[in-house]
């Protein structure tokens, strides 16, 4: 199969095979899934920029974890981010054994949901064990600066 570069939008009535590579943008429909490779995070730590840019955050730990999020000019950079990139970040602690919490840091705004509603689609909190999924939603109001929720 050959492979080609294409520099406008590009459509398939019959879908499409093979692995993606590089950044993509706009909206992606189908039967399909899309399959992160994981970045463990199994201590309190900032994460990096590409951790967090894997879109796919494990951990494993017996201890308590905040996971603090780069600064929006560092995350803005890793994604090339612009105003209105939204950015889907999944943390997984269904290993751990206990609480992981997300923060964020400068130029990373809470939205109001998980300002005014944390125990609800707000909460920054993930529990250990089988409920221990999370998908959080990163939206950029400018290059370097984002506002940060729980989604799921």
């Amino acid at each position: 199969m050959a492979s080609t570069t294409f520099s406008g939008p590009v459509t398939s009535t019959n879908g499409f095979i093979g692995a993606l590579t590089g950044n993509i943008t706009g909206n992606i429909a189908g039967t399909g899934s899309i399959t992160h490779t994981p970045t463990a995070i199994n201590a309190t730590a900032t994460a990096t920029a590409a951790q967090v840019a894997t879109g796919y955050i494990t951990s494993t730990s017996v201890g308590t974890v905040t996971i603090t999020l780069p600064t929006g000019t560092l995350l803005g950079a890793a994604l090339s981010a612009t105003r209105g990139t939204i950015f889907d970040l999944y943390v997984d602690n269904t290993a751990g054994a206990s609480v992981v919490t997300v923060a964020v840091a400068t130029n990373g705004i809470l939205s109001s949901g998980a300002a005014d509603t944390p125990g609800s689609f707000g909460d920054l909190t993930i529990a250990a064990g089988a409920t221990g999924l999370a998908r959080f939603t990163i939206m950029f109001s400018s290059a370097t600066a984002y506002v940060f929720t729980r989604t799921a």
